[in-house]
């Protein structure tokens, strides 16, 4: 399949995706909001490595059209978009992976560094085409997937952006981890995480933030994932992180940082912990309006989180971001 082809595919079913978004969210509201959705100006593309395949993949992000959504596409195989939405996630344990079911072989993994570019950046539509199971993991942060859509330019439509504000406390819990998500005063997100590692390199880290593109930029986006020596051979013989190395991933060893360039910040490790927060929550289909906290939380907790907080129709509701940065409620259909 060409990605011609498989652009005209995705653009075939944008309507669908469209229509289900409305029937299962929301109605318009006729008063008009000021900030408008935003997608890319032009296409960009990419080679890099994936994490866990160790192959080459190339990757391309394209603009989409208003209320499109972030929408993956696998060029290597005859299969249909995969919209980025919690529900579309089947597997999370190493990272974030969306699919048809976790059976299917059309899903795309590693996508929560891109995903938090997204949110970052102020993307609201993408169509992104890769050809292989995985993203490229580039330097295993979001520096790079940023850059490319700085490259790509931004262009912002007519139709108004929507965000989805937390009305009650959901919460969820795997033992002493736990994930929250609160009403908050503020527009926009507010974020906190704490973790707690035995490694003394790493060990226990907290750091809270109120997102917006300039504390994406410069707070979160080069903070790189990482790992522990000591779980590099099982993963290995896993058959998984085939790619990793020392110019993707930050290798901790004790007390030791690995790296021969060492940390790109002494609570990196926190930093990079929210960047995955960023990019898992945007799988709610639009930023979230409310206060997110983690403690030791992961992939798995953020996405049952997301899974919890639409099964409450009472803990949330649509809402248009104006121009003071405040929101207009949305008409909630029944």
């Amino acid at each position: 399949m060409t990605a011609d082809t498989t652009e005209e595919a995705f653009l075939s079913t944008a309507s669908s995706f469209r229509t289900l978004a409305t029937e299962a969210f929301s109605s318009r509201t006729a008063e008009p909001a000021v900030a408008g959705q935003r997608t890319l100006r032009s296409s960009i593309s990419c080679v890099g490595i994936g994490l866990h395949t160790g192959a080459a993949i190339r990757l391309s992000i394209r603009p989409a059209p208003a209320d499109t959504g972030i929408v993956f596409q696998r060029t290597d195989i005859a299969a249909s978009p995969l919209p980025a939405r919690y529900d579309s996630v089947v597997e999370t344990r190493l990272s974030t992976v969306i699919g048809e079911s976790p059976q299917s072989g059309n899903r795309v993994a590693t996508i929560e560094h891109m995903m938090s570019a997204l949110h970052g950046r102020g993307i609201d539509n993408a169509l992104i085409l890769v050809d292989g199971p995985e993203l490229p993991v580039l330097d295993g942060s979001s520096a790079d997937f940023l850059f490319l859509l700085d490259c790509a330019g931004t262009t912002e439509s007519d139709e108004p952006r929507r965000e989805i504000e937390i009305l009650k406390t959901v919460r969820v819990a795997n033992g002493d981890a736990f994930a929250v998500l609160r009403p908050h005063a503020r527009s926009g997100l507010s974020l906190e995480m704490t973790i707690d590692f035995p490694a003394a390199a790493i060990g226990r880290q907290k750091l809270s933030l109120d997102l917006d593109e300039s504390a994406f930029r410069h707070d979160l986006a080069f903070s790189r994932t990482f790992t522990e020596r000591g779980e590099i051979d099982a993963l290995h013989r896993a058959g998984l992180a085939l790619g990793g190395s020392l110019d993707n991933a930050i290798v901790v060893d004790g007390v030791n940082v690995l790296n021969p360039t060492g940390l790109r910040a002494r609570d990196e490790f926190v930093r990079h912990k929210l960047l995955d927060a960023v990019g898992d929550l945007y799988l709610a289909g639009a930023r979230l309006r409310g206060r997110f906290i983690g403690h030791k939380s992961g992939h798995h907790l953020n996405n049952q989180l997301l899974r919890t907080l639409f099964a409450d129709r009472s803990a949330w509701r649509w809402a248009q971001k104006r121009a003071s940065g405040s929101l207009q409620p949305r008409r909630v259909a029944a």
